[in-house]
């Protein structure tokens, strides 16, 4: 049962492709909150999940835009906008992808191209998405913009590839973002640095279910299931946190700020 904590509000959410991400559970959790969207993808991965279920289920319109293509996300606002009947209070970055990754690609051996690509895909989006944002005057003072993010934009994981200079970027971009929409309309932006995910594209990475068991054994509370993140996002959108912006918040059960735990040292104490 909702709390009504986004009654009125009006939004975009981003990147929910099936059940297992993490925008699918927001969607869900923001519709019980009072919350009218428009979900969007880009078409390409439209066709590869299973979108259709979820607008039906929450109600909502589905806006197709490619993220790395500027006339795409201007369409996006000013659609929103028309079918939500004003302007948008929160937003939801959850996008990104690594040819490199997904084509085994290791971090000293990168094809540049594809490099490029993930970087747009991943970080750059989120800049042209708010530039979109501004151009439309789509949101309205005091909005909340939130972007997924993860720990490997700050440490090294080496299965990461360059996806973690496209989360370094991401960050930079949102807390840059964060301080221009601040002060022209109050507009909050944030990063949620979250927990290894079981999500389509977390468990497309090489070596994730040792990234996944690690983290659960260097995390107090143990990793963050996507419904936790989703709660956590919705509470960024409300009403209660008007004042955090510019910060990239770990939800990570711990993670973070662990150096070592029994269960890791048990891995390498000899008798």
């Amino acid at each position: 049962m909702g709390h009504g904590l986004l009654k009125g509000k009006r939004g975009i959410i981003s990147g929910a492709l099936n059940e297992q991400s993490i925008a699918w559970k927001v969607a869900e959790l923001a519709h019980a909150e009072g919350a009218r969207f428009v979900l969007t993808n880009a078409p390409v991965a439209m066709r590869m999940g299973e979108i259709d279920k979820l607008a039906q289920a929450t109600q909502a319109v589905i806006l197709p835009a490619d993220a790395t293509k500027d006339e795409d996300l201007q369409q996006l606002f000013t659609g929103a906008q028309e079918q939500l009947g004003g302007r948008i209070d929160f937003v939801l970055h959850s996008i990104g992808m690594s040819p490199n990754v997904r084509k085994g690609k290791t971090y000293d051996d990168v094809n540049y191209e594809w490099y490029k690509q993930t970087l747009d895909i991943s970080a750059m989006s989120l800049h042209r998405m708010l530039a979109a944002a501004v151009k439309t005057d789509a949101l309205s003072d005091w909005a909340s913009v939130v972007a997924l993010t993860y720990i490997a934009a700050q440490r090294v994981f080496p299965g990461y590839g360059d996806m973690a200079d496209a989360k370094a970027l991401l960050e930079s971009i949102a807390r840059s973002w964060g301080y221009h929409l601040g002060i022209s309309k109050k507009v909050r932006v944030n990063t949620v640095s979250q927990s290894p995910t079981m999500t389509t594209a977390g468990s497309g990475i090489k070596g994730f279910g040792g990234f996944y068991g690690f983290a659960e054994e260097m995390s107090p509370l143990g990793n963050a299931p996507a419904v936790d993140c989703a709660n956590y996002c919705i509470t960024l959108f409300s009403d209660l946190t008007k004042y955090v912006t510019m910060q990239n918040l770990f939800h990570d059960g711990g993670f973070s700020s662990s150096g070592v735990t029994p269960q890791v040292m048990e891995k390498f104490m000899k008798e």
